[in-house]
């Protein structure tokens, strides 16, 4: 295990400032590659590592499980249920959150996750029933806390007053935010603030948009995620408004001695419901660079002055 970063609390669970996404691993990174990866994150103090059933195909969990096999105590593993896998498999109603997680575990090849997350709401199921089937897997031991993703104020606010005696009580939400998605500041952080749940990030980085990769005027580099999106989705993401802000957010940070990358992870450090930055990684470069930045957490002065830009 490498370099000590800092560390963060989602409910009991302490991780590290930045954790890593392992939504590419099974599909645009082979084991190998995967591989690669997670050693440079364990090397560089990233102890947290967020995937889902649903990506690679199931093959993130099985390949992430393979290679932390005999490390499981130093690392914190979170997974996501609830995206569709197939007919059969999708939603959160009881039984499905108990073969999901046992899926989940056995594709792991573990005993338990530190941190079960609801992937979206399920409009088909009241939340209290999938919280009453969380706060049985959280007893028996097979999570130690329970989160959600992509959920709005109402939704944290409908599972707020559903938890019941015996029922488990969400302790964060995974929302995408960035320098340039700013939604969650229309009402999801202050709410994580209000009833004390830990925020996490993904896609701090907007696609790549915030490491410095992409430039105005050029094709995004081959291999890139932009390069293999549509030209409509291309255009949208690269549009000379969003350049603009990004070239302004880049002098910023280089005045201050950093690069755009540090900036776009040490900005969102310093929002207070922020727990742990999820970065996903290509490479093993990426992951040094992506964990580097948790050294920066901006001050109240310097948060400000970003967003006046």
């Amino acid at each position: 295990m490498g370099a000590a970063m800092q560390t963060r609390h989602i409910g009991s669970v302490e991780v590290s400032a930045v954790g890593l996404g392992c939504n590419n691993f099974g599909g645009r990174l082979d084991e190998a590659r995967s591989r690669a990866v997670i050693e440079a994150a364990l090397d560089a103090g990233i102890t947290f590592f967020d995937t889902a059933d649903v990506y690679g195909g199931s093959r993130s969990e099985e390949i992430l499980g393979r290679a932390l096999a005999g490390r499981r105590s130093q690392v914190v593993i979170a997974t996501k249920f609830g995206n569709r896998l197939d007919d059969e498999r999708q939603g959160a109603s009881p039984a499905y959150v108990k073969r999901a997680l046992e899926d989940s575990l056995r594709r792991l090849g573990t005993d338990y996750v530190d941190l079960y997350q609801l992937h979206r709401p399920d409009p088909a199921t009241p939340i209290a029933e999938t919280l009453g089937a969380l706060g049985e897997v959280v007893e028996q031991g097979k999570a130690r806390e329970v989160g959600c993703s992509n959920f709005s104020v109402q939704q944290l606010r409908e599972a707020e007053a559903a938890v019941r005696p015996g029922a488990a009580r969400f302790v964060s939400v995974q929302n995408e935010y960035s320098l340039l998605h700013r939604e969650p500041e229309e009402g999801v952080l202050a709410e994580c603030v209000r009833q004390q749940m830990a925020f996490i990030p993904y896609f701090p980085l907007r696609s790549g948009l915030l490491s410095g990769k992409y430039r105005r005027g050029q094709a995004p580099p081959a291999g890139s995620r932009v390069a293999g999106m549509p030209s409509e989705r291309q255009r949208e993401l690269l549009s000379d408004e969003t350049f603009a802000k990004v070239e302004a957010l880049e002098r910023w940070a280089q005045k201050h001695g950093h690069s755009l990358l540090e900036l776009a992870i040490g900005w969102l450090l310093a929002k207070e419901p922020v727990a742990s930055v999820i970065a996903g990684a290509t490479t093993p470069e990426q992951v040094r660079a992506n964990a580097k930045a948790a050294g920066w957490v901006l001050s109240d002065e310097e948060v400000a002055e970003v967003d006046a830009i």
